[in-house]
Formats: C-alpha cells, structure tokens, sequence
C-alpha cells in the first residue's frame, strides 16, 4: 500500500511539473492578429480583391495541406523551400503532406485537376491567405504569413505578364505605396536556357574555390539557384556573372521584349537585374519583383512582391503537357508594417455612433430584440450586456467617445421606449421603439 501510495504521489507531482511547463504563447515566427492589425489585413485583402475584379480576376481558395511532392516536384530541389522550410507531416493513413510554401503550385493543381482547360483561355484568378515556412523570423517575415496572389494561366501572351504586374501594381497604390520600381529578369525557356547554364556552371567552377559550401551543393543540383543566394561571398561572385538576358533565343527576346514595352507604355520605372532568377525552379522566361524604393524605416528598398511565368511547372507536378501561366504574390505582412500604408479597414466596419445600455432584468430580456432591430437597419452599435450598473456603461460609453446612448430600462420595456442621450451636451430624448428607427436617422 504504502508503495502504491509513493506512485501515486510522484505520478501527481510529475503531472504539475509538466503543467507548469506549458508554453502559452504562440509557435516561434508565429502570432496572433487581433484588434485593429486585424481590420488593416482584411482591409488591404477587400482592396486587393476590388482591384482584382476590376481586371478581370476571379477567386479561388486552395487547402493549407498539399501532398508533399506537389512542392518537391514543383518548386523543385536546391530550393531553400523546399531543402529547409516545408512543414511536412505523415498521416495517420501514410500520405505525406506539406503545410502550403507558397499558393502557385497548389493552384496549378486546382486548375489540372477540375479540368479548367476546357473553360475559355486564360483562367484569371485571385489568392489570399496564409503560408508556411520554417524561416529565420525577422521584422516583416514570419513563419506564418499573408499573400495575395494573381495568376493567368493558359497563356503565353507578353501582355498577361503585363497584366498581372500592372494589377499588382495599382493595388499596391491604393494600399499607400509609393516609388514604386520593378526588378525584372528573362531566364530564358528550355530552348534557350541550357546553353546559359552551362556559361553559368564554367563560371561558377572557376570561382569554386570561393564558394561557400551551400552553393557548391546548389553548383550540382540548380546552377541558378546560386544567384539567388544570400552568402556575402556568393553575391561578390555574382556580380560578374553572365547575364542570362544574352542568351535568350529570339522567341524569349520577342517576349522579354514586349513585356519592357508594356511597362513603359504605362510609365511603369523598371530595372533589368541580370541576378533576379527568383528563389523557385518553376520560373521561366520573366521574372520580377516590385519594389518600394523609399524603402523600410532602415532605408533600404523594401520588396513588396514577386513573381514570373511559370510554363513548364504543370508538368513537373503530372500534367502531360505543359500549360503557360504567370503570376505575383503580394507579401502582405511587409505592407501592412509598413508606414505608408493606409490602413485600410473592410467596409463592414463601420464606427458605432451608439452605445446600447440596459438596466434591470425585464430590459435585458428585451435587449437582443432591440439590438436585431438595429442591426436590420445597418445601424452598427457597441453594448456591454454583462454590466448591470448605469454609471459602469456610461463610463465605457464615454472612454470609447461614442456619441450616443440608448438607454433602456424597466421603466422603457414596459412603455416599449428608448432613452436616446447625447453624450455630448448630455440632452435627451424619450423615442418610442416605433420611432426609433426615423428619430436615429436624423442624428449628425
């Protein structure tokens, strides 16, 4: 007994160590949105969806869990993605699932396999929501964050490059950017781009000796993905590497060409960098990136966006032919930190005017009724039905500056009235709830 009882006490102790070890905090890159980070994310995401539409866009929502190889095949290995920051679990069942990297290689299986082929060309859509990656948290990057994509898949026209970059664009402006600039590269197509590549490898071999460890890996994998790295020593390298516009073919000279020509015909400020290849293997022919060029609180330009043509990724996920598409994802945390933005709220939100104040247990029946009323009529209104005292929901009338009050007590269930009450100059009125309606429209 005695030793059963031993067990039992340590069991217990081992119990309350354990509890008290819990984290209550959120996962490391993660956080909580609330309060009004909350109203700015779904108000940039409203913005974002209205200019959308305007151009054409329509909307889809893919899961945040893909089967692995959807992103292994897609965004391809040498991929800091995919080599270091996919959350990936196996089922229950055996399947191996990824949490989502990125939106475009789940898109692209949206379009595979609910047959969009067959719909008129090109399919327009819009994406929002959040993505994984097992990053380096730092100021405007996060484990868990926000995009908003725009694709046109099922074309290989020079002018959809241009339409995604120009609607990316006039979002971005109406969210508060300004000085903006695009980054924008060709890498060629399957056609041309081998050639560039084995320039690239000679180049790189010869500078091997200076390269750090991971991008002697990359070397053998991705030669690409080396102008995409983040090593000092590599960057030195870089800037003397051969530019991949040179060896462009004339089908991807055309294109890259038509593509510049769009972007000056709509003013649009544009650099070629012959580094930009993007941190993703699906990429072809143009990549870019949209810049804020006043930049962060450090002063350094901001990248606010990215994208490119990505023909030849529906094969790499399982299709037997390749489809042509192009696309951008806003970065919206970086937007919404920033202090420019505008601070967008939905247009659901709107700032109550009143204060709903209830007193005794027949006016707190009562009170949900009342409210629907109001709702039913857009008039939106903030209440603390918990509270039971006056003086406590005039104090939090007052500290929220609202306007107005309706009271609503005993005296006012029985006569089915309100007490309307300027919080201002303190002035009321008595409204019968038949008249409530009319006498608050009539309120500046």
């Amino acid at each position: 007994m005695k030793k059963t009882r031993q067990h039992t006490i340590h069991k217990n102790n081992k119990t309350k160590t354990s509890n008290a070890f819990l984290h209550l905090s959120s996962p490391k890159g993660m956080r909580d949105l609330m309060n009004e980070e909350y109203y700015f994310f779904q108000g940039f995401f409203e913005k974002a969806q209205e200019v959308a539409v305007y151009y054409g866009f329509k909307p889809i929502e893919t899961p945040m869990l893909e089967h692995e190889e959807i992103f292994t095949a897609g965004i391809g290995k040498g991929t800091d993605i995919v080599d270091k920051e996919m959350y990936t679990l196996k089922t229950k069942g055996g399947d191996r699932l990824a949490l989502r990297p990125e939106h475009t290689a789940p898109l692209m299986r949206a379009y595979i396999e609910h047959g969009m082929q067959s719909m008129p060309q090109p399919v327009m859509l819009y994406h929002s929501g959040p993505a994984f990656r097992h990053d380096k948290p730092q100021r405007g990057r996060y484990r868990q964050f926000w995009q908003f994509d725009l694709d046109s898949l099922g074309s290989d026209k020079s002018i959809m490059d241009a339409v995604v970059i120009k609607a990316c664009m006039s979002i971005l402006e109406e969210a508060g950017a300004e000085n903006l600039s695009i980054d924008i590269n060709s890498i060629g197509d399957k056609e041309c781009r081998s050639g560039y590549i084995k320039e690239l490898t000679s180049y790189y071999r010869k500078h091997i000796s200076n390269l750090p460890s991971v991008d002697r890996e990359r070397l053998k994998i991705n030669p690409l993905r080396i102008l995409d790295s983040k090593e000092e020593k590599t960057k030195i390298i870089n800037a003397s590497a051969p530019d991949s516009v040179s060896f462009l073919c004339p089908s991807c000279k055309k294109h890259f060409k038509e593509v510049l020509e769009y972007l000056e015909e709509m003013n649009i400020p544009y650099n070629i960098n012959k580094n930009l290849v993007r941190g993703l293997s699906y990429y072809t022919r143009t990549v870019f990136e949209i810049i804020e060029t006043r930049g962060a609180e450090d002063g350094m330009p901001l990248t606010l966006a990215g994208g490119g043509r990505y023909d030849y990724l529906a094969r790499q996920i399982g299709s037997k032919k390749d489809i042509p598409a192009v696309g951008i994802s806003i970065g919206v945390d970086r937007i919404v930190a920033s202090s420019w933005y505008k601070k967008l709220t939905p247009r659901i939100l709107k700032k109550p005017k009143i204060y709903f104040i209830q007193l005794g247990s027949e006016a707190k029946l009562k009170s949900l009724n009342i409210i629907e009323i109001l709702r039913k009529a857009h008039i939106s209104i903030n209440q603390s039905l918990s509270k039971d005292s006056l003086g406590s929901q005039l104090a939090i009338a007052e500290k929220l500056n609202i306007p107005y009050a309706i009271i609503f007590g005993v005296k006012e269930a029985l006569d089915n009235s309100v007490i309307v009450r300027d919080m201002g100059n303190r002035s009321q009125d008595t409204v019968k709830l038949s008249k409530l309606l009319e006498y608050l429209k009539e309120l500046k």
